[in-house]
C-alpha cells in the first residue's frame, strides 16, 4: 500500500496530461504527470498514437501500471522503444471507490468502426449506473468497473459517422464531472463538463499544444498557459496545409453559470498552479488572512504564538494567517513546527498496532524547539475523518508546548462529495459525526481551541465572491448536478 494511505485528507480526483503532434510526445508526457503526482498515486499510464508509414496506419502505445509516475515509468527504453508516437495522454489516478486493479487503470484504450480511441478522465458521472444498465441491455460488454467505459461505448455505439460529432453525441448523454482527454488516429479532444466541476488548461510548447489539469504541468516542460478548457466546450484540431489551429464546439447543456470545485483552492491543486483562472498560491493566502480576522489567538506567555502549518497544502494559508494577525499587532511569528517527509515510497504496515503507533510518524516530525513551552497555532486547509488531526496533535504534544490552538481554512465539512473526490460516507465525517459541533469537535481533538473560517469567509476570498459559482456541497448539501438515486452504491473510479 503507499502511505498516502494513511493521509486523512479528501484524495485528489486524478491528473490528465495531453499533448498533440510532438516528437517526444510521451517523454513530455511523463514530466506532466511527474508535475501532477498529487492528484493521483495509485496509478498512471501513457498511450501514444503512431503512424506507422511501413503499414500505412496507426497504432496506439500503452504503458501503465500501479505505483508513482516514477515507478511505473523507470526506464528510459520505454519512451524510444515502447511508446513511441507524436501525440499522447496520460492519467494518473486516485480511484475514488472500488478496488484497485490494473483493468480499471487509464487511459482505457479500443479499437472501433471508425478506428482507435483512448480516454482519460478525470471527475465522476452521476448517470452512470442508468447508462450503464442500458448498454448492457442492449449487449455492451464492460471489461471495467469506472464510469469512464460507459463513455467509449457510447461513442463506439454513435450514429454518426464523423468522430467528432460522435463525441459530441456521447457526451450530451452523460451527466457529472468530468475533464476529459479523448485520442484519436487524427486528432486529440479535450471536453469539460457543462458546470465546468473539475479543471483543464490549454497550453502551448513550441508548435504543439497541450493540456493539463494543472498549470505546474507546463511550467515543468516550459510550456506557455494560453487559457481553460470553458465549461462544456469540446477543444479539437484543424490541420491543413500543416498548420495546426483550435477549434472548438460546446455541448447543448452548457450551464450560464459554472459550478467550480472550490476544494481545488483549498486542497487539491498545487499553490503554484493557476486553475479556473486563478492563482492558487493568492486565494490561499486570502484564506489564511480571514482566517484570522475571523479566529485569531493571543498568546498567554511571554514567547512570540508559534504559527504552524500541516505541510505542505496548507504551508501559505498559515503565512496569510501570520501576516494578518501581526497587522492586527498580534506577537506572533511563522515557523516551521512540522517536517513532511517527500521520500517515503511504498510502506508496507502488516499490524493494526504498527499502523497506529507509525501511520503519522512515518509521514511527519516534529521540531521541538519551536513547539517547546508556546503557545502553538497550527493551521490547516480542512478536517475531514479527524484521524490524522488527532494522531498529530498527540504527536506536538510530544513537543511540550504550553497549548495547542487548531484553526481550520474551511467550513466544517459534513457531506460527502458525489463528483469525483474521496470523501468518506456522512458517518465518517468528524463534523457531520457532532452534527457540526465544534465544541464536541474540540474535545476529540484534545485541543486548547478549535474554530473553522465560516462560510461567508470562504466565499469572500474567491475571485467571483458568490457562491453561485462553485460546488460547495461538502459544506452545504447543496448538489448542483442531478444524481441518480442509486449513485452512492456504485460510484465507481475515475
Amino acid at each position: 500500500m503507499h502511505s498516502n494511505l494513511i493521509f486523512d485528507k479528501p484524495e485528489s480526483n486524478c491528473g490528465i496530461f495531453g499533448i498533440f503532434k510532438h516528437n517526444q510526445a510521451s517523454t513530455l508526457t511523463y514530466y506532466g504527470l511527474l508535475a501532477l503526482q498529487h492528484r493521483g498515486q495509485e496509478a498512471s499510464g501513457i498511450v501514444t498514437s503512431f503512424f506507422d508509414k511501413s503499414k500505412n496506419n496507426v497504432t496506439f502505445n500503452l504503458r501503465k501500471g500501479k505505483g508513482l509516475v516514477s515507478e511505473v515509468f523507470n526506464d528510459e527504453k520505454i519512451f524510444t522503444d515502447e511508446l513511441k508516437g507524436d501525440s499522447a495522454i496520460g492519467h494518473n489516478r486516485y480511484s475514488t471507490t472500488g478496488s484497485n486493479i490494473l483493468i480499471n487503470v487509464q487511459p482505457f484504450v479500443v479499437k472501433y468502426k471508425s478506428g482507435n480511441l483512448a480516454i482519460s478522465h478525470n471527475g465522476n458521472l452521476t448517470n452512470a449506473r442508468i447508462l450503464r444498465g442500458k448498454l448492457i441491455e442492449e449487449g455492451a460488454i464492460f471489461q471495467t468497473s469506472s464510469d469512464t467505459e460507459v463513455i467509449l461505448h457510447l461513442i463506439s455505439r454513435s450514429k454518426f459517422e464523423n468522430q467528432t460529432d460522435q463525441i459530441f453525441n456521447a457526451l450530451n448523454q452523460v451527466t457529472g464531472a468530468y475533464s476529459l482527454l479523448i485520442l484519436t488516429d487524427n486528432n486529440l479532444y479535450a471536453c469539460r463538463d457543462p458546470y465546468g466541476v473539475r479543471p483543464l488548461c490549454i497550453g502551448k510548447y513550441e508548435d504543439s499544444y497541450v493540456f493539463a489539469s494543472e498549470t505546474c504541468a507546463f511550467d515543468l516542460i516550459g510550456a506557455e498557459y494560453l487559457r481553460e478548457v470553458e465549461p462544456g466546450e469540446i477543444v479539437f484540431f484543424n490541420i491543413k496545409n500543416n498548420q495546426i489551429t483550435l477549434k472548438s464546439i460546446f455541448l447543448d447543456n452548457k450551464q450560464s453559470k459554472s459550478k467550480k470545485c472550490i476544494f481545488e483552492f483549498i486542497y487539491f491543486s498545487r499553490p503554484d498552479s493557476v486553475v479556473f483562472n486563478e492563482n492558487v498560491d493568492k486565494i490561499r493566502r486570502q484564506l489564511g488572512k480571514r482566517l484570522a480576522e475571523e479566529n485569531p489567538v493571543n498568546s498567554t506567555n511571554e514567547k512570540k504564538l508559534a504559527i504552524i502549518s500541516v505541510p505542505d497544502s496548507s504551508n501559505t494559508i498559515a503565512i496569510g494567517y501570520n501576516d494578518q494577525l501581526r497587522k492586527m499587532n498580534y506577537n506572533c511569528k511563522f515557523e516551521i513546527g512540522l517536517i513532511r517527509s517527500h521520500y517515503i515510497g511504498r510502506t508496507f504496515i502488516q499490524s493494526e498496532q504498527n499502523k497506529r503507533e507509525f501511520s503519522t510518524r512515518i509521514k511527519y516530525n516534529i521540531v521541538r524547539g519551536v513547539l517547546k513551552e508556546r503557545d502553538v497555532v497550527v493551521v490547516d486547509d480542512s478536517i475531514v475523518r479527524g484521524t490524522t488531526s488527532r494522531q498529530l496533535i498527540n504527536l506536538l504534544k510530544e513537543g511540550k508546548p504550553n497549548k495547542i490552538h487548531f484553526r481550520v481554512a474551511s467550513p466544517p465539512i459534513l457531506f460527502p462529495c458525489q463528483y469525483g473526490m474521496d470523501f468518506p460516507s456522512r458517518e465518517e465525517l468528524i463534523a457531520n459525526k457532532h452534527n457540526g459541533d465544534i465544541s464536541k469537535i474540540k474535545k476529540e481533538l484534545e485541543v486548547d481551541s478549535l474554530e473553522y473560517l465560516s462560510f461567508e469567509g470562504l466565499i469572500s476570498c474567491t475571485p467571483e465572491k458568490s457562491e453561485e459559482f462553485y460546488c460547495t456541497a461538502c459544506f452545504t448539501g447543496k448538489y448542483p448536478i442531478p444524481i441518480d438515486n442509486d449513485f452512492h452504491k456504485d460510484q465507481n473510479e475515475s
